[in-house]
């Protein structure tokens, strides 16, 4: 094995009902959380083989794992639906797991249904509780879930006149899908006169920024929730949302929550100050009020949700959903879970979820982001990155790759802002905390940079 292999944690016997074996799996997506996905998957006696399309550096190198290309297969495109379907109904795919949010937002999970074939993911009526801002802030008023103060605006005029009368500092939130570059916290009313005007009127995020929201600006603690849904299955079964350990993302650039917003600088779960009284909160004012409004919309949601809260006053604020696992939380949350993940995603698509135990190991992850200099601006790629895979190993972590390739020898080059997570797993968070950043001292590329505080006590006060 070359020295910078990607080394895996030590795994503990995965427990959860095994649905089938000799399954072969599609992964869509290229991040991080698609590696994390395409590593947790492969732990599974019940899966054959992986696809990851297009898969990335790390994936590629997991066991059972291959990435595919389908001639560069967009899965946004109808073009790119129908190579991926062709290519799943052709090798017999029994199960296909959707990474990110766009191809959601195209239709994927139902033209995939509407072939017989399994896909986690929702369709895309239910994704819009993520794609789109006007839409999931009426579902949360509509169904009385806590959330921030908003108002929606697809005229210009009438948003600056809405914004003149509020004090600042104020949360714009583009309609649509824009790439993070969406939702912009404005200091004062020149800036957010200034934002406006170049999402509305410029068009400077295309469609995603001719309606937008306006909502108040919550200060506290950011929690991220993720969790497993099965609503809307075939049969008629009750729904069911089962939240996963609580994590928490650090977003800004610098220490101390200073700077840009960026795709996450790193995360932590489970988040020590999530306690047992907020958790009992999130469920009853914010979960289940969310599962009541997608039965009554009849939403088919059999997927994963992202819950964004924002702690204030003792009190679960939902800021957004995400339809899909979000990223980096899930290099931190997998590594924790202790059922069989390929059995979670069989009972979520079976709806069989509520009947699924969904066990968790002692200890907690930290997973700091390594990225190349100049993030989240414009980077270079192509520079190699050096892995001490003994050292990786002693300290008990794991690299789980976002924006790297791997070159034929088995080098790993970067090719993106966000390069790697290193994830480790201690006895908690103290030990985790330590044990990530001595991993990451055996990592190495030009230009690499990352935060020195993800994990630090009570995380970040502020709102994306």
């Amino acid at each position: 094995m070359p020295d910078n292999a990607i080394p895996a944690f030590s795994v503990s016997k995965t427990r959860g009902k095994v649905y089938s074996i000799s399954m072969k799996v599609l992964i869509i997506g290229s991040g991080g959380r698609e590696h994390a996905l395409a590593w947790k998957l492969a732990q599974s006696s019940a899966v054959e083989k992986i696809y990851a399309a297009p898969g990335n550096g790390g994936t590629v190198a997991e066991e059972k794992t291959e990435n595919l290309s389908l001639g560069g297969a967009d899965p946004v495109s109808r073009e790119g639906q129908a190579a991926l379907l062709e290519f799943a109904q052709k090798e017999n795919i029994a199960l296909t797991v959707v990474g990110p949010e766009a191809p959601l937002a195209a239709g994927i999970a139902d033209r995939f249904r509407a072939a017989g074939l399994a896909i986690v993911g929702p369709g895309q009526k239910a994704a819009l509780l993520e794609t789109s801002k006007v839409y999931s802030k009426s579902f949360m008023e509509k169904y009385g879930i806590r959330a921030a103060k908003s108002e929606n605006f697809t005229s210009l005029a009438s948003a600056l006149a809405y914004a003149e009368k509020r004090a600042p500092p104020l949360v714009i939130k583009a309609d649509g899908l824009a790439s993070g570059k969406g939702v912009v916290i404005a200091a004062d009313n020149g800036e957010a006169e200034e934002t406006l005007t170049r999402f509305m009127k410029d068009g400077e995020l295309g469609e995603a920024g001719k309606s937008v929201v306006i909502e108040e600006y919550l200060n506290g603690l950011e929690v991220s929730v993720l969790a497993a849904v099965s609503v809307g299955g075939p049969d008629g079964k009750k729904g069911v949302i089962k939240p996963f350990l609580p994590a928490r993302d650090h977003k800004r650039r610098f220490e101390g929550g200073r700077g840009p917003n960026t795709g996450g600088m790193g995360a932590i779960a489970p988040v020590p100050d999530f306690t047992p009284a907020l958790h009992a909160d999130f469920l009853d004012s914010i979960l289940a009020p969310t599962l009541k409004g997608m039965e009554a919309e009849k939403m088919d949601y059999r997927g994963f949700i992202f819950f964004g809260l924002m702690i204030k006053e003792g009190r679960c604020h939902l800021l957004e959903y995400n339809a899909r696992l979000g990223d980096p939380e899930t290099q931190a949350v997998l590594p924790l879970m202790d059922s069989d993940f390929a059995g979670l995603c069989r009972a979520i698509v079976d709806g069989t979820l509520s009947d699924f135990p969904i066990e968790w190991k002692a200890g907690a992850v930290c997973a700091p982001v390594l990225a190349a200099g100049g993030y989240p601006g414009p980077v270079r790629g192509g520079d190699p990155i050096t892995v001490n895979r003994a050292g990786l190993d002693a300290a008990g972590a794991k690299l789980f790759v976002a924006g790297a390739r791997r070159e034929a020898g088995g080098g790993l080059r970067t090719s993106g802002g966000r390069v790697l997570a290193v994830s480790a797993l201690g006895g908690n968070a103290g030990d985790a905390r330590k044990k990530a950043y001595e991993a990451l001292s055996f990592v190495n590329f030009q230009g690499m940079v990352y935060r020195k505080d993800i994990g630090v006590e009570h995380g970040e006060q502020y709102h994306e």
